[in-house]
């Protein structure tokens, strides 16, 4: 078994309300969905600061890995976790009353929409006064448009764990996958493209991903999205969605400027951050959406690479920057 508990240190990740959340999905997909992709809870006193779950092993994180024995190794095991955050978003559409009930036999906490994107229009625009690339006009709009839509999900409204990335699914080293997703600590209904854009935009562990539409990732996602939701299938709405996803993921990661400032010259953290704008910028040209945000999101990326001559290096050359190439 594995037991999960509160420290009393005042860490960030120590909130007691992360156990009442991680149960209250855990439970509401295994019990009220009969979805079996997460741990099985064995038991939890909440009162008491833990949460014991199924010991998943002998899987391991798909993440470690790619690290140890690079991405060609797992290309069907990516595709299995392509396939199940589109499964997960899939089983939880229209299920968002039913998971605000489950929050509330449980405690209090009842984070059913993720209301992140509020602020991410001031700091956009504070990042590109400082880098030269003000955000006016159509730019304006078309970032007004992303997060209106990350705001209000509308036909694309489900549950995530709040963090799709390849560390948090764990599978079989060997023979089927037999996947499950874990630490649903920050989980809550929001825009389900969110959790497709780790397939498209590196996340934390990548300096980049690839092109999820020559591997095939991004069918494997869609596919399995549209079995629930099928606005999935109409072009036009998936695009301009996962353009927005995208960029809201962009934009968060612009924030940490100020820190990749002060890092060493030749810091991978700088070559990801402009891999992470160029990679958004093209997402939406290949779904022909938000061009002239796109456009800005490029420009970003050019500023950065002025600014920082260490990083301008071509991160598509696969030759130099295999897909999924850790992050130093």
């Amino acid at each position: 078994m594995i037991v999960k508990w509160v420290r009393e240190d005042g860490d960030s990740r120590t909130e007691r309300w992360r156990l009442s959340v991680e149960l209250a999905a855990l439970r509401f997909l295994a019990d009220d969905l009969e979805f079996a992709i997460t741990p099985r809870v064995i038991g939890a006193d909440l009162a008491a600061g833990f949460l014991v779950l199924e010991d998943l092993a002998p899987r391991v994180a798909l993440d470690q890995l790619i690290c140890r024995d690079g991405v060609a190794a797992h290309r069907e095991r990516l595709a299995v976790f392509a396939r199940a955050l589109g499964e997960l978003g899939a089983a939880t559409w229209g299920r968002a009353e039913a998971y605000r009930a489950r929050c509330l036999a449980i405690s209090s906490v009842n984070p059913t929409v993720d209301g992140r994107f509020t602020s991410l229009w001031d700091q956009a625009h504070d990042t590109a006064a400082l880098l030269g690339t003000p955000v006016t006009g159509r730019v304006a709009s078309e970032l007004t448009a992303a997060l209106d839509e990350l705001s209000a999900p509308g036909p694309f409204l489900a549950l995530s764990n709040g963090d799709a990335e390849a560390n948090n699914i764990l599978v079989h080293e060997s023979g089927p996958a037999d996947a499950r997703l874990i630490d649903f600590e920050a989980a809550h209904y929001g825009h389900a493209l969110l959790d497709g854009v780790c397939l498209h935009v590196p996340g934390p562990r990548w300096l980049s991903v690839g092109d999820p539409a020559a591997n095939g990732l991004a069918d494997r996602y869609r596919q399995a999205l549209s079995r629930g939701i099928p606005e999935a299938q109409e072009d036009r709405l998936y695009g301009f969605a996962l353009g927005a996803a995208c960029t809201s993921w962009a934009l968060l990661r612009l924030q940490r400027l100020p820190v990749l400032d002060a890092r060493a010259p030749g810091d991978h953290s700088r070559l990801q951050l402009i891999e992470t704008l160029e990679a958004t910028a093209r997402t939406a040209e290949a779904h022909h959406t938000l061009p002239h945000l796109s456009g800005w999101l490029r420009s970003t990326a050019t500023a950065l690479r002025r600014r920082w001559p260490d990083a301008d290096v071509d991160l598509t050359d696969a030759a130099r920057f295999p897909p999924y190439s850790p992050r130093l």
